[in-house]
């Protein structure tokens, strides 16, 4: 039997493929889940994954879901490869979709070698798990894990006012298998690090034993809209002066440079939105994250306080909605243990890392064993076209995340 070995020129090819799917004529790649270019996109890894001699199952989510036996026995828990295929707005080709498609290079560099394994492989392409047509984020895999009921998600709303069942049976991918219909033994995900440190640092390999908490709110302002020029300040009830106060506290407080505590005002609208109008009314949204529950928690109060104080000093009123709240999550011990021995195995220098984003694992690592391998990204950009790993690194983490399934696997 030969050692198994990625085809890192086919993975790569693919990604090329891929990331032209969903994009337009001003040269924007945007493949929103449930989209047209979604089903379009997961016609093509269906397609390679059938190719590959998989079994494909859609759920009720619409997470395509392919298993491949290799000769285990039957009823063995499988060891589960995964991420996802949609992007954001304006995106790169790697995000995502590298991990599933390095994880269907995997499996055809065990077939292609006779590998006879103990348990069998499988690999998930999760729904919706960039949240920017249907909230929450990670949501096909929040639902596989049971962390949502399956009714309640398709009955989401997108952006769009389209349903994520309306918008699942347009492409096709309304499935009828149970969500977790399949559990695995362990789950890792290969992803790019959509970070700086592994570049600056000079280092080929992330073992991820950590993920953020991430907690998402909105926030609606409702002051008075008013003349610009005839009302005092000390008459004034100014959402958008609350507003900007609140965004400056979050940087001097809650989330100094320096301190692990991230905050992001993503989203800030003003109404009426006139150059002469006090703004009568404020809508924005805050990102917080930290690996630290306990930290993350003061942060959410520390803020809300604060807010509440400055809106009570100018006569305004608050009213929050929470969009998604998702606590630390700590990897398993053994499985990032077995990333750094692979990563040692193949001269490929390693470092323990945490992930500042949300993935797909820190919901699977609910029902089963869950890790990540990072590697690296240049300048630290994704979410945008520039972001790009060089040829040889994207191979060097496929070869990682081969020798760790092959171990998990046994």
């Amino acid at each position: 039997m030969t050692l198994p070995a990625i085809d890192a020129a086919t993975l790569m090819a693919r990604l090329q493929r891929l990331g032209e799917v969903g994009r337009g004529a001003d040269g924007r790649l945007i493949r929103l889940a449930g989209s047209e270019a979604d089903g379009a996109g997961r016609d093509l890894v269906a397609g390679w994954m059938r190719m590959a001699g998989m079994e494909v199952t859609v759920d009720a989510v619409g997470n395509l879901v392919g298993l491949w036996r290799g000769g285990a026995p039957a009823g063995a828990a499988p060891v589960m490869l995964g991420s996802h295929i949609d992007t954001v707005i304006d995106s790169g080709i790697y995000d995502g979709c590298y991990g599933v498609l390095a994880g269907l290079a995997v499996i055809e560099a065990l077939q292609a070698a006779g590998t006879r394994l103990s348990r069998p492989v499988a690999l998930a392409a999760f729904t919706n798990e960039e949240g920017v047509r249907f909230a929450p984020d990670m949501l096909g895999s929040l639902v596989y894990a049971g962390g949502m009921a399956a009714e309640a998600a398709l009955a989401i709303h997108g952006t769009d006012g389209v349903t994520l069942r309306e918008a699942l049976t347009a492409i096709g991918y309304a499935g009828d298998a149970t969500p977790g219909f399949l559990r695995p033994h362990a789950y890792l995900e290969l992803h790019i690090e959509q970070g700086p440190v592994l570049e600056h640092e000079g280092i080929a390999i992330g073992a991820v034993d950590r993920l953020q908490g991430i907690s998402w709110q909105s926030f609606v302002l409702t002051g008075e809209a008013n003349h610009a020029g005839t009302t005092p300040m000390a008459m004034r009830r100014d959402a958008g002066l609350v507003a900007a106060q609140a965004i400056a506290f979050l940087r001097g407080r809650i989330a100094p440079r320096g301190g692990s505590t991230l905050a992001t005002v993503g989203t800030l609208t003003l109404d009426p939105g006139a150059i002469n109008v006090i703004p009568g009314m404020v809508r924005f949204t805050l990102d917080l994250r930290d690996p630290d529950e306990a930290r993350l928690a003061e942060a959410e109060r520390g803020f809300a306080a604060e807010l509440q104080r400055l809106s009570e000093a100018e006569g305004v009123s608050v009213e929050s909605t929470r969009l998604a709240r998702f606590e630390p999550v700590i990897f398993d011990a053994g499985i990032v243990a077995q990333v750094e021995a692979a990563a040692a195995r193949r001269s490929l220098s390693c470092r323990r890392i945490t992930s500042g984003a949300g993935h797909d694992a820190q919901m699977m690592a609910r029902i089963c064993p869950a890790a990540m391998i990072f590697v690296p990204s240049r300048g630290g950009i994704s979410h945008n076209p520039r972001e790009f790993t060089e040829f040889r690194q994207l191979a060097d983490g496929a070869a990682v995340l081969l020798d760790s399934a092959m171990a998990l696997a046994r």
